[in-house]
């Protein structure tokens, strides 16, 4: 969706490589195992900090780096700093032309920016495992959207330019935690009122027979979020374009439409996961 918020100077390059950068937007959290640090790019546990963190919280990374360490960062994750360091890689990829670093950082960069919006990513509890409530990452960001997300309203607007995006990176971070509260309290309130036996069920995936939230128990605490989290996936889509946009504009506006892409195919039909993020930051 963020490819259509694009000008037209971009949506023809970025369309022509849809199949490309959807499929490769997963591959940051295929590295989380095999690349170091890889983890640390995809949460920030602003809990970690104490009270008012996310007003005390340098937002430049050499200024963290002097208050608390590298070391202590990349141990309550990084994501608002990795997101700018990304769209800086961007740009360079932009000035020179290079088409395969362009797809490859558009697409994780899509993924970044996707996971600050995230509330869950944004708290040491980000599997309800502190509160007895594990399992509820792949709730709110998995079961959910699968559930629900074809009547929601993606639509919006047209990518704009970024004149901080170190900041909007993290404006990202403290609307998606402003959420964390609502987020638990009210899985926790239904569970107590839902009966237990109800609360799960059984489901066929490819011959395989899993254990998934009960579509009567999602649909509750979906209207108890109230609109919650097709209000993060809109921040995202706009985002991921602004994002983009502002690395091409920085870039000095190129011309895409002479790139020949090398990445044309039919895009792979995967089946969606319900619980893939319940043990640990993705």
């Amino acid at each position: 969706m963020a490819v259509f918020t694009l000008p037209p100077e971009m949506i023809g390059f970025y369309k022509m490589n849809l199949n490309y950068i959807e499929e490769r937007s997963v591959n940051p959290d295929k590295r989380r195992h095999t690349s170091k640090n890889e983890a640390a790019y995809h949460y920030l546990d602003v809990d970690e900090y104490g009270d008012s963190a996310l007003f005390k919280l340098p937002r430049y990374w050499k200024k963290a780096v002097e208050k608390y360490g590298e070391d202590t960062l990349l141990s309550y994750g990084v994501v608002p700093w990795h997101i700018f360091k990304v769209k800086n890689q961007l740009t360079n990829a932009f000035k020179k032309r290079d088409l395969e670093k362009i797809l490859k950082l558009s697409a994780d960069l899509g993924h970044y920016v996707a996971d600050a919006n995230v509330p869950l990513h944004t708290t040491k509890n980000y599997n309800g495992q502190l509160t007895n409530q594990k399992g509820i990452h792949g709730l709110w960001e998995a079961r959910l959207p699968e559930l629900f997300s074809e009547n929601y309203d993606f639509y919006t607007g047209p990518a704009t330019y970024l004149e901080n995006p170190q900041l909007e990176a993290w404006k990202a971070v403290e609307n998606a935690h402003k959420a964390v509260d609502s987020v638990l309290l009210f899985e926790k309130t239904l569970t107590e009122d839902f009966d237990q036996d109800k609360k799960y069920t059984f489901e066929n995936r490819n011959g395989t027979t899993i254990k998934a939230y009960s579509k009567d128990f999602s649909k509750t605490y979906h209207q108890l979020l109230n609109g919650q989290v097709e209000k993060r996936m809109k921040a995202s889509i706009k985002m991921v374009g602004d994002f983009w946009y502002t690395a091409w504009v920085d870039a000095g506006q190129p011309d895409l439409n002479s790139l020949t892409s090398k990445y044309t195919y039919k895009k792979k039909k995967e089946t969606p996961l319900i619980n893939d993020h319940a043990s640990e930051h993705d």
